[in-house]
């Protein structure tokens, strides 16, 4: 008789354990449809104050381009604020622009501030970066209105 209270006892700490992790695997599963809607954009760092003959600064000209604006894609509407720091586009939660597509690479590519204009550069990604209807292969001006596809995403420099 003891030993069938043991076997008994020790079928519901299974189902108990069992019915632990089924609340578990809910539970992240729950979380993750939570957080995978909302877009995730990180707001590019401010730019570092530099000395007054620091040429690397970018010069708040009027007339001149202050955002990146997502118009096509998942996040269509967002908009990203250039303030000089690079802005890296991917998949890696560290990028500034993190996109949730199958067609872009973790670190896709990177604008950059470069003598006083914006430069694309793609980052040896699969499938490649599109200014316009021309394939970057390596750093190229960056031009308001032109459209930057990168995987479903299209942005344009506004």
């Amino acid at each position: 008789m003891n030993s069938a209270l043991a076997l008994q006892l020790m079928r519901f700490g299974f189902l108990a354990l069992l019915w632990l992790f089924v609340f578990a695997a809910l539970r992240v599963i729950r979380l993750d449809l939570r957080t995978s809607g909302a877009p995730r954009v990180a707001t590019p760092p401010p730019a570092r104050r530099r000395g007054r003959n620091d040429a690397a600064a970018p010069q708040v000209v009027r007339g001149q381009p202050t955002h990146l604006l997502v118009t096509e894609g998942g996040l269509a509407g967002t908009r990203i604020g250039l303030t000089g720091a690079p802005v890296l586009i991917g998949r890696a939660n560290d990028s500034t622009l993190v996109l949730t597509d199958d067609y872009v690479s973790t670190r896709h590519a990177r604008i950059s501030f470069v003598d006083n204009r914006w430069m694309v550069e793609d980052l040896g990604s699969t499938n490649g970066t599109y200014l316009g209807t021309r394939k970057v292969d390596g750093p190229i001006p960056l031009e308001v209105g032109v459209p930057l596809r990168i995987g479903k995403t299209v942005l344009e420099l506004r």
